[in-house]
């Protein structure tokens, strides 16, 4: 019986392979930590007026200089981990792109330099337009980028991270890109990113979860390390609960529009995640919970963005009547 001859495979384009893996190491479903917090100060400063050509195009380069310094942030992570070792027991993460031998450790250095300088050019160009005061707050998150994982005290290694994050990728980001937009300093801008600074929070606790007996393993002493897997999951809880507490908190209290309250339809998918983090302690799970809280966080800062844009319409037609 003759046999169909079996079609050669098609060749990898090595070019495209090598896009890939700097793909992966960009961590790219992370990324939300930054494009919501940014989206949320454009759409404040559309709601004061302060949205014209020239402040759009600063918009664009903030958010595209935060892109690149939380890039970097990732490749620092990712070579530092590996030369640590904490990579090592890993069984799922981000990125990994060192321990299954995608790219170089020089590579992956020599990224992180291009995308902190890229991060720091263009936050020195916006300072110049903007004022001093985006000055320190980049110094602050380009500090964070690089001592987060590295340097003698790395935030991650000693129980910082989540403090860090909620800080420098919440208010922070959202008053940094308001004032990189305008020029002007917004109250209300640190008051909207509470909720969702929670939740970048909740991103990088959820990772922390999945790698407790990894990071334990390698003495990172993350919280959930310190604290063990009782309180991590508590921890994840309260992250996740304040959240939708700070929303609804900064509603009442008139510092957003109450259409903002269209994030509470993630809440079915927030009691899902937290139910599967108390009942489950295998790393592929955990591992699609971490994932599953970046898109939450996503389509909780994307709900948001759009009612303050219903909001901000309705006013519009309310004016135009």
């Amino acid at each position: 019986m003759a046999v169909a001859p079996t079609a050669p495979s098609q060749p990898i384009d090595p070019g495209r392979a090598r896009l890939q893996a700097w793909y992966r190491a960009a961590r790219p479903r992370t990324l939300t930590a930054t494009y919501v917090p940014l989206a949320l100060s454009g759409v404040i400063a559309l709601g004061d007026g302060n949205l014209n050509l020239l402040n759009l195009l600063r918009f664009i380069l903030a958010l595209i200089g935060a892109l690149s310094l939380q890039i970097a942030a990732n490749l620092i992570n990712e070579y530092v981990d590996f030369a640590r070792g904490s990579d090592a027991k890993k069984e799922a993460g981000q990125g990994m792109i060192l321990k299954n031998a995608v790219l170089t450790p020089r590579a992956v250095r020599d990224g992180a330099i291009i995308t902190v300088a890229i991060g720091v050019v263009i936050g020195l160009l916006l300072t110049a337009l903007s004022g001093p005061l985006l000055l320190w707050i980049g110094l602050g998150g380009v500090l964070v980028v690089i001592l987060y994982t590295a340097g003698p005290l790395p935030l991650s290694y000693v129980g910082l991270g989540e403090l860090a994050v909620f800080i420098f990728m919440g208010p922070l980001m959202v008053l940094g890109g308001y004032y990189a937009t305008t020029g002007q300093i917004s109250l209300q801008a640190v008051w909207a990113a509470l909720p969702i600074a929670f939740l970048c929070a909740a991103i990088l606790h959820a990772n922390n979860v999945r790698d407790l007996e990894a990071d334990r393993a390698a003495n990172k002493r993350t919280l959930a390390v310190l604290l063990g897997r009782g309180f991590a999951r508590a921890e994840y809880l309260f992250l996740i609960g304040a959240a939708y507490v700070a929303l609804i908190a900064t509603v009442a209290v008139g510092q957003v529009p109450w259409l903002t309250l269209l994030a509470l339809v993630t809440l079915r998918e927030a009691r899902v995640l937290v139910q599967l983090t108390f009942q489950r302690e295998d790393v592929p799970t955990l591992h699609a919970v971490q994932g599953r809280t970046a898109r939450l966080h996503r389509d909780f800062g994307t709900a948001m963005v759009i009612g303050w844009l219903v909001f901000l319409a309705f006013q519009f037609l309310l004016r135009m009547l």
